[in-house]
């Protein structure tokens, strides 16, 4: 079976619920945990939910059908699962609720056996590779009254054509690819989302062009490391369809920079030791392309970026950013670090505070090691003590904001481009949006302007967002 036969047989298990939903006015909640590439697919899975007659609710209590996305790469995912999950025990047996398990965790298997064991009550568990299964999963446990389970360890396909309910419709993310082949000895990603596998050039250009017609004007291109898109592919001289020449990231990025309409693109994560020139250039040549560069540190020591499996050094790291700004004007970085990997020493720790005053990032992603079953670091005998892992991140948080104190007053008084997402949160008088670098701006301005980019006028900043007002020039 190929896989758009595959497609249209869960497209008849979305037309088989929805006659059986039919007139029941029923609701769905989905609770994702983790990265941006997950949050797609809560999408794609609200987008299967909808055609199935399920509209979303807000309170996952009051749902029908409640949906849990996992995420693996943080140890406090787990506790939040089985938290929710003790939760809705009670109202699984009064309102006889559908409960289901789906992502990153359910490719572990002493998580699914722990759910079977401990939360028999759950419904339906399905993995990372068998998402777009999740209509044939549903049908068989409300038609048959069995527990799904349907989780595989190989690897799996690029599916097309699954349906999507995007959250937004200024901005949407586009997966370019799945899985990792780097092997980072903290990540779990790898074993859960298999090997690297990319997208066709030319399904990814027909979804861009669809969402500009649609009206978006924001794309972020999504994978675990996005430059390495068809690395595999020509390596291993996989037969894939060129389209349009593209044939790497670099030239991905600047056919996508050609489609009118998108005035913004993003992408995240990259991979410093593949972060080439092409790409560098492809950056610099357009404007489309914003120049905030998520650039995963995890540690400034060469020593522990080794134990991570990372293949560059501190001072490579130090080079490439360098390079980057010598290269493209305007240039801002964000970051992830992970405090207190094993066998981390108080001079490893220094390193990692020299790279974040060297470089100047303007967002930095702190993050305590976690350990994970099933990695190689989970099995290294010097683990940091907990005690020594926090005061180290109290100390790279210190850090951290006060550099971003220092780098919101030179906002003061310049004017942004922001696109305009929407009411503020804290306020509906006010409305938001982002600039080029990603900063949050909150001001006063008509509802009309919501999905355009407008030049606006920083007057203050708020260390997590800065406050403007409507350019009048």
């Amino acid at each position: 079976m190929n896989t758009q036969t595959d497609v249209q047989k869960q497209k008849e298990y979305i037309e088989k619920i929805k006659k059986l939903n039919q007139g029941k006015n029923l609701k769905y909640n989905i609770f994702t945990m983790g990265c941006q590439l997950n949050e797609n697919d809560s999408e794609k899975l609200s987008g299967m939910l909808e055609q199935m007659g399920y509209s979303k609710i807000e309170d996952i209590k009051q749902a029908d059908l409640a949906l849990f996305n996992t995420c693996c790469v943080r140890e406090n995912a787990e506790d939040k699962l089985f938290g929710k999950l003790g939760e809705l025990k009670k109202v699984k047996e009064e309102k006889g609720s559908i409960i289901a398990i789906g992502g990153c965790m359910m490719q572990e298997k002493h998580i699914t056996d722990k759910i079977k064991e401990s939360y028999s009550f759950v419904d339906v568990i399905f993995g990372t590779h068998t998402l777009y299964r999740f209509p044939e999963d549903l049908y068989k446990a409300l038609i048959e009254n069995k527990k799904q389970e349907d989780i595989i360890d190989i690897e799996g396909k690029i599916y097309e054509d699954i349906p999507i309910k995007r959250d937004s419709k200024i901005k949407a993310s586009v997966t370019i690819m799945n899985g990792c082949n780097n092997f980072c000895t903290y990540c779990i990603v790898p074993y859960v989302r298999g090997r690297e596998r990319s997208r066709n050039p030319k399904d990814i250009i027909k979804e861009v062009k669809e969402l500009a017609e649609s009206g978006y004007k924001e794309i972020t291109l999504l994978g675990q490391n996005v430059n390495s898109y068809l690395r595999v592919e020509r390596e291993k001289n996989i037969e894939f369809e060129k389209y349009k020449g593209i044939d790497s990231f670099a030239k991905l990025l600047k056919e996508i920079t050609k489609i009118e309409g998108i005035e913004r693109i993003r992408f995240v994560s990259p991979h410093p030791k593949d972060f080439t020139d092409d790409v560098i250039e492809a950056i610099s040549s357009s404007p489309k392309i914003c120049k905030l560069i998520h650039l995963p540190l995890q540690s400034g020591s060469s020593k522990v970026l080794k134990e991570m499996n990372r293949k560059y050094t501190k001072e490579q790291y130090l080079e490439l950013v360098e390079k980057m700004k010598k290269q493209i004007p305007n240039l801002t970085l964000s970051t992830d670090i992970i405090v207190g990997f094993p066998g981390e020493t108080e001079e490893d720790f220094e390193d990692t505070l020299d790279v974040v005053r060297k470089v100047n990032f303007e967002q930095v992603y702190m993050f305590i090691y976690s350990r994970r079953v099933g990695t190689p670091a989970d099995k290294m005998e010097n683990q940091i003590p907990e005690e020594i892992k926090h005061k180290r991140f109290d100390r790279l948080k210190e850090l951290v904001e006060s550099g971003i104190e220092k780098n919101n007053q030179k906002y003061i008084n310049t004017i942004q481009k922001i696109l305009v997402e929407g009411e503020s949160k804290t306020s509906k008088e006010m409305l938001t949006g982002r600039t080029d670098s990603n900063k949050v701006v909150i001001f006063e301005g008509d509802k009309n302007l919501i999905g355009k980019i407008i030049e606006v006028k920083i007057i203050s900043e708020h260390m997590w967002y800065l406050k403007g007002e409507v350019s009048k020039t």
